[in-house]
């Protein structure tokens, strides 16, 4: 599935594709995610499922707070995502660009290849040792560089976690 986000991706960074047919590749990738999510939810076991339920999520999401790209000319892509979305320049340099827009921003890193590096969510309350506390609880480890927490999700792709901006 990484490997499809990465294509779109791709394709859109180099213009191959437009923004609705990125949109309907992402509707495609998210009901795949979601069959895949539902079949392995199918695999465990009542027992497991209750004791999940029972305890609730470890965090609750409240946005999307920004998803960081590695990409392979920095410029190049500032330049596309200003110009056809209409984002703001915060911070830029050569190896990365920080671009904000209403409900959040994108980070920009070079990479040698186009990849998602990760995507974060904005919880209430947030901090930073409370979470790295719950994800160990539940058998996740993250890393964790001053106050950003990253963990894998089941198939690997990166989620921080975030005070929600509100």
């Amino acid at each position: 599935m990484e490997k499809e986000l990465n294509g779109l991706i791709d394709h859109f960074t180099q213009g191959r594709i437009n923004r609705r047919q990125m949109l309907a590749g992402l509707l495609v990738i998210a009901a795949s995610a979601a069959g895949v999510r539902s079949a392995l939810a199918e695999e465990n076991s009542e027992s497991e499922n209750n004791a999940d339920r029972e305890g609730g999520p470890l965090f609750q999401a409240k946005s999307l707070d920004h998803i960081a790209l590695r990409v392979t000319d920095v410029p190049r892509s500032r330049d596309f995502y200003r110009d056809r979305l209409g984002m703001t320049v915060t911070r830029d340099s050569e190896s990365s660009c920080f671009l904000d827009f209403e409900r959040g921003f994108l980070a920009l890193f070079r990479g040698d290849e186009p990849s998602m590096d990760h995507y974060c969510y904005g919880i209430e309350g947030y901090n930073v040792q409370a979470a790295e506390e719950k994800l160990r609880a539940a058998g996740i480890t993250p890393r964790v560089t001053g106050n950003r927490i990253y963990f894998p999700d089941p198939d690997g792709l990166v989620v921080q976690l975030a005070a929600d901006r509100g």
